[in-house]
């Protein structure tokens, strides 16, 4: 991008604009758009222009205005209390924003999508010395009256478990366990975040023998 971090809007239609001064930006990017740093999403990328979809509503930006690149792509945040959330469509959490912005979505307003100050009951599964892999659960937490959330080691991460917490309520953000591995120490929490457009890895998928009842569908 130009010397001072920053593209700057080149054209506008709609929800999808173009950005020069790019360059250092990459496909699927998160961006940050104009005054009001709208969220949107590298879809194209020719030299140092970008084409950009916005995921808000686009009126009143002015060619000029500038445009920032996150250098992470659009992900999700995994953890307790992702199954008793509300969302959109890119994962903000709605009651929260009500709370701070009333009953319409402000333009840019950026709260995480899992509660930072919430504590939950944490009960680990692991001890210390034990070897684990990536998909090894950690640990437990029961999220609702019917679904227990696992806390799993994340992908590509493999050692010898170091440390683990006691069983007790602690926040997404708080360190539950350490794994040595081969290139250094890993914390694990309770959030993991994982990009949109990348599948998850999985040993063997199995077949759905019971529904899932939600409360508000059967999936």
């Amino acid at each position: 991008m130009s010397s001072d971090g920053e593209g700057r809007i080149i054209k506008i239609s709609g929800p999808v604009i173009e950005a020069k001064n790019m360059r250092g930006a990459k496909m699927y990017d998160v961006v940050r758009v104009g005054e009001e740093n709208l969220i949107g999403e590298i879809i194209r990328l020719n030299e140092d222009v970008a084409t950009i979809q916005v995921y808000e509503e686009t009126s009143g930006l002015k060619p000029g205005e500038k445009v920032v690149s996150t250098g992470a792509p659009l992900s999700v945040e995994l953890g307790p209390g992702l199954l008793t959330s509300i969302y959109d469509g890119i994962q903000r959490p709605l009651p929260q924003i009500k709370e701070a912005a009333g009953d319409f979505i402000t333009r840019g307003i950026d709260i995480p999508a899992l509660d930072r100050k919430k504590k939950w009951l944490f009960k680990p599964s692991v001890k210390k010395g034990d070897k684990v892999v990536a998909g090894d659960v950690v640990g437990e937490v029961q999220e609702t009256s019917l679904i227990v959330h696992k806390i799993m080691v994340p992908p590509g991460v493999e050692g010898v478990v170091e440390d683990v917490v006691d069983e007790g309520e602690y926040t997404v953000l708080d360190k539950v366990a350490t794994i040595k591995t081969g290139d250094g120490k890993k914390d694990v929490q309770m959030i993991q975040r994982w990009p949109v457009r990348k599948g998850r890895p999985y040993v063997k998928r199995l077949d759905p023998s019971v529904p899932l009842i939600s409360g508000q569908r059967v999936i």
